[in-house]
């Protein structure tokens, strides 16, 4: 019998026709059996991160997030890049990961949904997370750290993927990323 692997996507945008949540939200309609694809939608609640204030009881927002990385075996990213590197939104998130330690060792990857017209392709944004990641501990799924770029025009009035091809490519990261940590656990045993 196959493991259920979940993993805890997240948007890096606040924005509600936001592309990257779209690829998310069509990779839990199109994840392969056995993978639960939960998608945080609670970025825009986290108050800004103080040190002064990351000790028990937490803002409710914060206690929320880190019991949903606390439940998770993979995280899924996505996230566009706001001048030259992380939205200020989706790094308070990250900055929120980093006293809990819910992330350390848990395997990552991200999908970059940047459209094919982006100048850089979200390289900085993903320059960023990267090094925001390294120093949470996350062991980074690189075969499952893709581009994919997504138009809005690709997107359905549903807010899902409308493309085949796309939705095929969403669904492989996924199946790696569950193969990934299903590995790691046989080799744990």
């Amino acid at each position: 019998m196959t493991s259920r692997v979940t993993i805890l996507m997240i948007s890096g945008s606040l924005r509600a026709g936001s592309t990257n949540t779209a690829l998310l939200n069509t990779a839990k309609a199109v994840a392969p059996g056995g993978v639960d694809a939960v998608l945080y939608t609670e970025l825009g609640r986290l108050p800004h991160f103080n040190p002064d204030d990351d000790h028990e009881p937490l803002h409710p927002a914060v206690r929320d997030l880190r019991e949903a990385l606390g439940r998770a075996d993979a995280l899924l990213f996505s996230t566009p890049e706001y001048a030259g590197a992380l939205p200020g939104s989706f790094k308070n998130l990250l900055d929120w990961t980093v006293g809990g330690g819910e992330t350390y060792g848990m395997p990552a990857a991200w999908i970059n949904a940047s459209g094919l017209h982006s100048p850089t392709g979200a390289a900085g944004a993903h320059h960023s997370l990267r090094q925001v990641l390294g120093y949470t501990g996350v062991d980074i799924i690189e075969a499952a750290c893709v581009r994919i770029p997504v138009a809005r025009q690709s997107v359905g009035p549903d807010g899902l993927i409308v493309d085949s091809t796309l939705r095929e490519q969403v669904a492989g990261v996924l199946e790696v990323m569950a193969t990934y940590v299903r590995q790691a656990l046989r080799n744990e045993k």
